[in-house]
């Protein structure tokens, strides 16, 4: 303004600073993060609710014995005679490479972690004695009231930051569906 520029529109304000500083917001705000109900604020919520859920079904469930290498390079060994699922969901769908062996997960009502590498489009889970079945529903975060992780526990497992979870997903391969129900 001092140099004579009247712009049409003024903005500042990304989620967090529309979020903690008003004095930024000026004509617009430019919400980010803030739109899928996560906050940019370590440990304050502002009242938001994560509003994205990502989820696969199973598409191969079976048996195998103890000894059983898993995935690429059998990064995971299993401990004992144990069932394996199968999720057709890996890093060229957004799970992070880095969540192999540590990527948590929900299925049949169990939080799991992934087991062994997450390939470009699986990723595969030791359900112990757990009956799992091609079908079955995997949550990998939601908004966390059924006992599933969320992207801040993504985000953690991976170490790195909630927005990259959230935004690795969507591409052709795995198309965002609104649902119209409320969190």
């Amino acid at each position: 303004e001092q140099a004579g520029l009247r712009p049409r529109y003024r903005h500042l304000a990304n989620s967090a600073a529309a979020l903690t500083r008003p004095d930024t917001h000026f004509d617009l705000v430019r919400p980010g993060l803030a739109v899928y109900g996560l906050s940019p604020v370590t440990g304050e919520t502002f009242g938001l609710r994560p509003a994205m859920t990502a989820r696969a079904r199973v598409v191969l469930a079976k048996r195998v014995p103890a000894g059983t290498g898993v995935s690429y390079g059998h990064t995971y060994t299993t401990d004992r005679e144990t069932n394996l699922a199968v999720v057709p969901l890996g890093y060229a769908d957004g799970v992070p490479r880095h969540a192999s062996n540590c990527g948590p997960v929900h299925l049949a009502g169990t939080r799991r972690t992934i087991s062994g590498r997450v390939c470009m489009d699986q990723f595969v889970l030791d359900c112990g004695d757990d009956e799992v079945a091609a079908g079955d529903v995997v949550t990998l975060f939601g908004s966390g009231a059924d006992g599933e992780p969320t992207a801040d526990d993504w985000a953690e497992a991976v170490d790195t930051i909630n927005y990259e979870i959230v935004t690795r997903f969507g591409s052709s391969r795995v198309p965002r569906v609104y649902d119209g129900e409320r969190p």
